[in-house]
């Protein structure tokens, strides 16, 4: 049992709530009848192409994004950004996608998670909200949450077919994909920022400076 667990298991311990190791099947069971006993409130229509909306969305929060065809193209359309804004072709990207022909854009993308002194990180995610242009993004041993977070220019890979409506939606398709969340979910909407100094927005506060989203697929 890792540290992580053990704490977690004591915390569940304190709340007489049994077991270690995690919920038993019967406390699965108890939230899924509660999340179903509680129906959405109502959300905001969405008009026109979902995929348009996301990229409109995206770019009101400062995002810049791109489109490509299909996967095959993502490469040179990361090698692209990254010489039209003067930035390194070197970096790190997650490994779920080392696949890519990287090396032959000209990139030198480790897939790893990132060091202190990369500049460039490159990930996908696990789905992308039309409703605010907000990307979902998972961790796991292939999805390392560093490559979005630590690098000065975030690039990130979103299939067309992962974009959906609104957050709610977001959950409902991570429960079914997991049944137990990852250890950590986050949202991005755009660079990093922020305003507590003088009311003057500051870009790259707490993370990258830059978010260029490229879509995949019509």
């Amino acid at each position: 049992m890792s540290s992580r667990e053990r704490i977690l298991s004591r915390i569940r311990q304190a709340q007489g709530r049994g077991r270690e190791g995690g919920p038993s099947q019967a406390e699965r069971e108890a939230l899924q009848t509660y999340i179903r006993a509680h129906p959405r409130a109502p959300l905001p229509p969405l008009a026109g192409d979902l995929a348009e909306c996301f990229i409109a969305r995206a770019q009101s929060v400062q995002s810049s994004t791109d489109r490509v065809g299909g996967e095959s193209e993502v490469p040179a359309a990361v090698a692209r950004y990254l010489e039209a804004h003067a930035l390194p072709g070197a970096g790190c990207v997650w490994p779920a996608l080392a696949y890519l022909d990287w090396r032959g854009a000209g990139l030198t993308l480790a897939a790893r998670g990132a060091h202190g002194e990369d500049m460039v990180g490159v990930t996908g995610v696990f789905a992308a909200i039309a409703e605010t242009g907000t990307l979902m993004v998972c961790s796991g041993p292939d999805t390392p949450s560093t490559v979005s977070l630590l690098p000065e220019t975030h690039i990130a890979i979103v299939p067309v077919a992962a974009i959906v409506p609104h957050m709610e939606d977001a959950w409902d398709r991570a429960r079914a994909a997991f049944g137990q969340l990852p250890r950590a979910v986050n949202f991005i909407s755009g660079p990093s920022r922020t305003g507590d100094i003088e009311q003057r927005m500051v870009m790259g506060a707490h993370g990258p400076y830059r978010v260029h989203i490229i879509l995949v697929g019509g």
